[in-house]
């Protein structure tokens, strides 16, 4: 087992408790003198609350004490509703040395409250058990950068035990068992990922490049398809199969280059595959990578000229 430095925290009851009006003062404004407040508004007729309040819950029992929570019924507790101008639920605010220091309203995705629940943290200084999580990402990272995929896969998997909606490792666990050329397993795991985090960006980027391991499966020799090209220029399903070879070979940019070159000649080739093609090869690259910054202003040059 990985030891990721998360030690245990107190007993749940004494960080989420249900406050009402008479016992605001003491449970939110003096309480957080001390350790920041989460107080989530809501009310028994409020479908969104009843989804948001759990993960809340959650995200708080996770932070092993750096922060507390407070639930107020609105319907039982109008006149601080109404002090603190929520004009809707489920509303969300963290409360610092007695004072709204962040906050949210309507339903969010788990991978925001998280984010939400380490912002009120630092807010007090404090830090937040996610910073060491994400240490570990990093760590697992630089071992799947290294070639170990093994060793990155347990590391994420064992992150994923501590938090199992953690995009960041579910994207790296994905990625991992690419390396290992497990294709299949990579598409179970990402397949079984929770729905709240199905769209977030790490994942997006591990199925765009699912995709291309797949393709690369299949992609002919460069050579052949290189010598294809340069015979007959206008070919441009040799052109598209020299592009997946090119990325295939672990050389992106000139796959964008053909891709680019396809969609310069005919924009609906093949219902459009170049550009699908090139949005995919994007994804799987880290959004600030030059290839995917050039690719896209070119693109975007192409489609509005």
């Amino acid at each position: 087992m990985i030891d990721l430095g998360l030690s245990s925290g107190p007993a749940d009851a004494d960080l989420i408790k249900d406050g009402s009006e008479a016992t605001f003062m003491a449970d939110v404004v003096e309480m957080s003198q001390t350790v920041p407040v989460i107080v989530d508004f809501w009310a028994p007729w409020c479908g969104p609350c009843k989804t948001l309040g759990p993960m809340l819950e959650d995200a708080v029992k996770a932070a092993k004490g750096a922060v507390k929570m407070v639930k107020i019924n609105v319907d039982e507790a109008q006149m601080i509703a109404g002090q603190l101008q929520v004009q809707s639920i489920p509303t969300v605010y963290a409360f610092w040395k007695g004072q709204p220091v962040d906050g949210f309203q309507g339903a969010q995705p788990g991978s925001e409250i998280t984010a939400f629940i380490a912002r009120v943290i630092k807010t007090s200084g404090g830090e937040a058990p996610g910073d060491s999580l994400n240490d570990a990402v990093e760590a697992a990272e630089e071992m799947l950068t290294e070639g170990a995929a093994v060793d990155a896969a347990q590391t994420f998997a064992a992150i994923l035990g501590e938090d199992p909606a953690h995009a960041g490792a579910y994207g790296g666990l994905v990625r991992a068992h690419i390396a290992m050329d497990d294709l299949d397993q990579a598409e179970a795991i990402l397949n079984g990922a929770p729905a709240e985090i199905s769209t977030a960006p790490e994942l997006e980027a591990a199925h765009a490049q699912l995709q291309l391991a797949r393709q690369a499966a299949d992609a002919g020799p460069v050579a052949e398809l290189r010598a294809a090209v340069e015979a007959s220029p206008d070919d441009l399903q040799a052109r598209f199969d020299l592009a997946q070879a090119l990325h295939a070979s672990g050389d992106a940019e000139a796959a964008v280059e053909e891709l680019l070159t396809i969609f310069g000649k005919d924009k609906e080739w093949n219902d459009g595959a170049a550009k699908a093609q090139l949005f995919t090869v994007f994804d799987a690259l880290k959004p600030n990578d030059p290839i995917v910054l050039n690719g896209r202003r070119r693109l975007s040059s192409m489609i509005f000229a």
